[in-house]
């Protein structure tokens, strides 16, 4: 993983979307305090082209690295849902986001929204007012960030760097898997089977 500037390490989170494409950049300290550096969305028309909407976020996406700077991409990992139109849009941004980030030379992880939502509420079914909540706390916001996929973006860099990218002993690396990694982790192994 990259090294920190200052004991600090800035993460770009990205939940994924066709419409909405979240991004969220937080620099994270060793004692694990955060401080908001951009959130924002990346938006693609829906009566685009599919290739000119995957472009356009493909663009927007480089312009948040090349503008922020950041040492590591954590994105939303896809999960089904019932709507399959849904979550084929969300796989293909998703792998926008993944290709960008490995364009770009910078490490990229997958987290579940389970993950997430724990890491930031303590809790893995809280709804998406309480992650609004949450990271306006620990960023310390005036507002809640908006829309929602901007705050999702956040908690996944939040996230991110406290379950993997910054240990509290400030050291920055990959860390003992949790939970939810370790079953994904396990999962995968048993299909390449």
């Amino acid at each position: 993983m990259a090294t920190t500037r200052s004991g600090v390490l800035r993460v770009l989170g990205i939940d994924p979307g066709l419409t909405r494409c979240g991004v969220g950049v937080v620099d994270v300290a060793r004692d694990r305090s955060a401080t908001l550096v951009h959130v924002g969305v990346v938006r693609s028309a829906p009566t685009m082209p599919i290739e000119e909407r995957l472009a356009t976020i493909a663009a927007g996406l480089r312009a948040v690295i090349d503008a922020h700077d950041p040492q590591v991409v954590a994105v939303e990992r896809v999960f089904a849902q019932h709507n399959r139109q849904t979550v084929m849009g969300t796989a293909q941004a998703s792998g926008i986001a993944l290709l960008v980030a490995g364009e770009r030379g910078l490490p990229a992880t997958t987290h579940t929204p389970t993950e997430v939502k724990a890491a930031i509420t303590g809790y893995g079914a809280a709804d998406k007012r309480q992650v609004q909540t949450m990271v306006a706390r620990i960023l310390r916001l005036d507002e809640l960030p908006q829309p929602a996929d901007a705050a999702d973006a956040l908690a996944l860099a939040l996230c991110h760097a406290w379950r993997g990218g910054v240990r509290p002993s400030g050291a920055v690396g990959a860390s003992a898997l949790t939970p939810a990694q370790r079953a994904w982790a396990d999962a995968e192994r048993v299909a390449r089977r």
